[in-house]
């Protein structure tokens, strides 16, 4: 079998055939203006830049691209707190692999409340079904902390054969509960399913073979793991803390 056909992403790009106004958000972002072939690793592709440089712009384009809804959740979930999300997944164009992911989860950090009370919501109304909160744990994800409750998001709803869009996950994550997340991503990786994650993380973006790509000024490159500024700097830092504060915080 082929790579290819093992995973369920395998590109994205703008579509020729719908142009955007370059002088409108998000078409102003060198990122988004540069993405015409964005090719996602079959088991983790990572999204890297500063802030307002368009990897969550990107992701949320992909996420909704692909049926989810734009605030987060799984394909069922249809509801909307605010829209605020750009026209990008209007202009671009996604291709899948042979496989169909037997279940998937768009997770915003920004309005993984809002996902919250939307569960307790539903689960509030006659059903003839189980709840949905059991499927994460049976614990309302309101009287966990933030994260709590993504790590019983990852442990109880993800499972394999998946497609799992996560944006800035590590926002609610300790550093211990970040190397948690890993861990899971490994396993769940093992078992067929595929990650595209933007973050800040250094620990989240050195996944082991992950793809990293870099939004910034000079568009969207693929890059190493070592290169990365937020590696470099969190690097420099813990090594050399105290002169880099007298740098920084020095007359």
């Amino acid at each position: 079998m082929s790579v290819l056909s093992q995973q369920f992403v395998i590109r994205a790009r703008l579509r020729a055939d719908r142009p955007g106004d370059a002088a409108v958000f998000p078409f102003t972002l060198p990122a988004v203006a540069a993405l015409d072939a964005l090719d996602f690793h079959p088991g983790v592709t990572v999204l890297i830049g500063e802030n307002g440089s368009g990897k969550s712009t990107i992701l949320e384009a992909l996420a909704i691209a692909l049926g989810f809804n734009a605030e987060g959740g799984s394909r069922n979930m249809a509801f909307n707190t605010r829209s605020s999300h750009s026209v990008l997944h209007e202009h671009i164009r996604v291709a899948k692999g042979m496989r169909r992911p037997k279940t998937g989860y768009f997770l915003r950090a920004e309005s993984f409340f809002n996902v919250a009370t939307h569960i307790d919501d539903l689960d509030a109304e006659p059903a003839p079904g189980p709840p949905i909160i059991a499927s994460y744990g049976g614990v309302s994800l309101h009287e966990q902390s933030h994260g709590e409750s993504f790590m019983a998001l990852m442990l109880h709803r993800f499972s394999g054969q998946g497609l799992y869009i996560l944006d800035e996950p590590e926002a609610a994550l300790s550093p211990q509960r970040q190397l948690a997340a890993l861990k899971r991503m490994h396993d769940l990786v093992a078992q067929g399913a595929q990650f595209i994650v933007a973050t800040h993380s250094p620990i989240l973006m050195g996944y082991p073979d992950a793809w990293i790509y870099e939004c910034s000024a000079r568009g969207l490159q693929r890059v190493d793991y070592d290169d990365t500024e937020h590696v470099q700097i969190s690097r420099r830092f813990l090594n050399d803390r105290q002169r880099m504060l007298e740098r920084l915080l020095g007359d």
